[in-house]
């Protein structure tokens, strides 16, 4: 893993407290998106079409210490829209780190070489920056050329002056598994902690619906990226748990739990997840923990989440997984995910259950 053995020590306390206090249900990351406004306009976003008079809408500094002091995680990933638009974001991150959590400040690195002398490096702080691939992908994907050369240009910036510098990546219909290979390998060279990926969830409000890589075309893409990093013994820094790549490589069956990355935004507290915009919000953390219907979501009880195999539904599952099953987690970070033979079979979907039901003349008759 791309984390440092610090920051990887505080998680694991904050998690055997929460098995020690036999809490079910517990955060691992807050989810604290300030503000919808970006300055760019992805293909695959589900943000930007919104009214501008939301997308002016912030979190103010107080609502944001109110959020993080509620949920209590131990790590704070502020997306967005860009959060370096976002005028009080250095006394918002400053707050956080204060509080010893360790933040990620996901960015598009359009802003980070103007607003960089607004923060200062610190083992709390990482510039989570977005790149979804090498240049002509990644332009691509954000629907405007030279970002990628400025991101990049911009990532050595960062690690020239001491910040801890992630990247965040999506994955779309139509990578190749050579092609994503190459630019972990690129990545690696740079420099960076680590690397997240994951395949894009396909947002309702998103402009293009097209974009999204779906069902068992994941778990192929990533057993050939993953075979590729074995053949060639690369030493790519994955920001995930052994077992959620696995998963990714279609050899675990998990179920979401959304609670394990809870998001507050400037709606409220989102229900159940960041992907899902339409299920309603609530006043506070305790009431999403205790109001939220955690049953009707999932791949196998909702069709919104049929395709979903993002890491803030699933990486909790498998940080779960591991802390009951150490041994299969340890194996598993020693071998690597398994990139053959017979995939683990999904559950069918609830939700496409056919059940008979009576009409007023009495006849069944049969719907979905």
């Amino acid at each position: 893993m791309g984390v440092p053995i610090r920051q990887q020590l505080t998680v694991g306390t904050y998690l055997l407290k929460q098995k020690i206090k036999g809490v079910k249900k517990y955060p691992l990351v807050l989810m604290l998106e300030p503000l919808f406004r970006c300055n760019l306009a992805c293909a695959g976003c589900g943000k930007i079409d919104y009214s501008n008079e939301i997308l002016d809408k912030r979190l103010s500094y107080e609502e944001c210490m109110q959020a993080v002091d509620e949920c209590n995680a131990p790590m704070v990933s502020i997306p967005g829209g860009e959060p370096l638009i976002h005028k009080e974001m250095p006394r918002i991150v400053e707050g956080i780190i204060a509080r010893k959590k360790y933040v990620y400040l996901c960015t598009n690195a359009l802003l980070l070489k103007k607003r960089i002398d607004d923060y200062k490096p610190s083992p709390y702080l990482t510039f989570s920056v977005h790149l979804d691939g090498l240049r002509e992908r990644h332009d691509a994907s954000v629907c405007q050329e030279g970002v990628f050369d400025r991101a990049v240009e911009a990532i050595k910036l960062a690690l020239g002056k001491g910040f801890r510098v992630t990247v965040n990546c999506t994955l779309f219909q139509g990578e190749k598994d050579h092609e994503v290979a190459e630019f972990l390998d690129y990545v690696t060279e740079l420099g960076v902690e680590g690397v997240t990926i994951a395949p894009g969830f396909s947002y309702e409000r998103a402009p293009r619906q097209d974009v999204f890589i779906k069902g068992r075309d994941v778990k192929e893409l990533f057993r050939g990226i993953f075979r590729i990093g074995k053949e060639k013994k690369r030493k790519w820094k994955l920001n995930h748990s052994a077992l959620y790549l696995d998963y990714l490589a279609g050899n675990q069956r998990y179920n979401c739990t959304p609670w394990g990355n809870p998001t507050r935004n400037v709606f409220g507290w989102q229900k159940p997840c960041y992907l899902l915009a339409d299920e309603g919000y609530t006043s506070s953390f305790k009431e999403l923990i205790e109001t939220t219907p955690w049953e009707k979501y999932g791949t196998v009880n909702n069709p919104k989440c049929a395709n979903c195999m993002a890491h803030c539904g699933y990486e909790a599952t498998a940080v779960e997984d591991m802390l009951q099953n150490p041994l299969k987690g340890i194996l598993t970070a020693i071998k690597g995910p398994k990139t053959s033979g017979e995939m683990v079979p999904e559950p069918a979907p609830v939700y496409a259950e056919v059940k008979p039901q009576a009409t007023f003349s009495g006849i069944p008759i049969r719907v979905e």
